[in-house]
């Protein structure tokens, strides 16, 4: 039977939502998160123990990715290989809009800057 989820049933925070094959799927083994982060601001550095897909929607953002940085605009892709340390910044004069995706049921992440929080598993 087919299942439709809403944008309530995957808001994480006001301006994020998750999906995690394990919490909402039956069987899927995908997670992803659909962001929208103002100018100047992303995430920490972290990393995964899975490889992570980034489709940009919307924006321009600077990826950290390893040690290299790459400037990425509206409908680029990103590949980050697993265990590989992170991040984007919001790097445009508007919200940025990005899918980041990960063939796991769940969302496993160890923050590398100190004082970030980590997240491993399901909400």
């Amino acid at each position: 039977m087919a299942r439709v989820l809403g944008p309530d049933d995957l808001a994480s925070s006001p301006r994020a939502s998750l999906f995690e094959g394990l919490s909402h799927g039956d069987g899927v083994e995908l997670s992803f998160f659909i962001t929208t982060t103002p100018p100047d601001r992303g995430p920490p550095l972290h990393v995964h123990p899975n490889a992570e897909v980034f489709l940009v929607e919307r924006g321009t953002a600077t990826f950290t990715i390893g040690d290299e940085e790459v400037v990425v605009s509206s409908g680029q892709v990103v590949m980050v290989p697993p265990e590989t340390p992170h991040r984007f910044h919001n790097t445009g004069g508007e919200d940025l809009r990005v899918v980041s995706m990960q063939p796991s049921a769940e969302v496993h992440q160890a923050n590398v800057e100190p004082g970030a929080p980590t997240r491993s598993g399901p909400r």
